[in-house]
């Protein structure tokens, strides 16, 4: 009877596990979107609003973000005056943004988004932490969400035929939008060509995680191969730490993460039914 019960628990810890990891994938790829959808308004709501906007030496800075399901980039004056808003569909197109030109003070939520923008640019020119490459660029993603208020940074480059991970950072905000904390999510800054001088094009990429509170793909990772897949086709970019592998799929963008011992044990499955297959096919030739 005893053993039944050892039995019984063990199985539920592993029920446990899985929806907790279950619960975890959902999250954190929830969250990589939120930053994709932010960084591709402030992609193309640059170039939007430079096409309609002359006065550029009024302008103090930019930030994007989701309204009721619509991605908006809004520009604001050095005066802190919104300059434009500009809106886009879902598919992003630049040609079906709606621009809006008209001078305005910031709206609620908006004052709530600047104001930890502002407030993470004075933490980054401040403290250490922070690291600047050549031909990179720091870019600021604020997310409220849930009333949590935070900032991404992170580490895009300059240059053509290159993907960067890393150098990218989290921080987080009191109730008021003060800095409450500071972390780094990569150790360091990775950085994978498109296409290779030795092996032509890439066809997918790796890196491995050693920071124990980040062991799993970041949102940062996430928002990086979605906003660079239509250069870089990478259907399967995978992420190792000491405990687990993290699977992206481009293609379908679908999130798969796995406790390490259990993915060796499935690719040595895999190895061993395809030797077993060739072993097969030998002996009928």
């Amino acid at each position: 009877m005893k053993s039944i019960w050892i039995v019984f628990f063990f199985l539920f810890g592993l029920f446990l596990n899985a929806q907790n990891l279950e619960k975890i994938v959902k999250e954190v790829k929830e969250e990589g979107v939120d930053l994709y959808r932010s960084e591709m308004a402030s992609w193309y709501g640059t170039d939007v609003f430079k096409e309609n906007y002359t006065n550029m030496e009024n302008v103090g800075g930019y930030f994007s973000y989701v309204n009721e399901a619509v991605p908006k980039c809004v520009f604001f004056s050095k005066s802190n005056k919104v300059l434009a808003t500009i809106s886009f569909p879902t598919n992003y197109n630049p040609q079906d943004a709606k621009v809006d030109l008209n001078e305005r003070d910031f709206t609620e939520i908006e004052n709530d988004y600047f104001k930890i923008r502002q407030n993470a640019l004075e933490r980054i020119k401040n403290d250490t932490i922070f690291k600047h490459y050549k031909n990179t660029n720091l870019n600021l993603v604020p997310i409220i969400k849930n009333n949590i208020k935070k900032v991404y940074v992170l580490t895009g480059p300059s240059m053509n035929n290159v993907v960067i991970f890393g150098n990218d950072y989290l921080i987080t905000f009191n109730h008021e939008g003060n800095v409450r904390n500071v972390e780094k999510l990569h150790k360091g800054i990775i950085i994978q060509n498109i296409n290779d001088e030795k092996v032509g094009k890439t066809i997918a990429g790796a890196h491995s995680h050693v920071l124990e509170n980040w062991s799993l793909i970041t949102p940062t990772d996430i928002c990086t191969l979605m906003l660079y897949y239509k250069f870089t086709k990478w259907d399967d970019y995978t992420v190792i730490s000491k405990e687990y592998v993290s699977v992206w799929n481009g293609k379908s963008n679908n999130l798969s993460i796995e406790k390490k011992e259990k993915f060796k044990k499935v690719a040595e499955n895999i190895l061993n039914g395809n030797r077993q297959q060739e072993n097969i096919q030998k002996r009928t030739e």
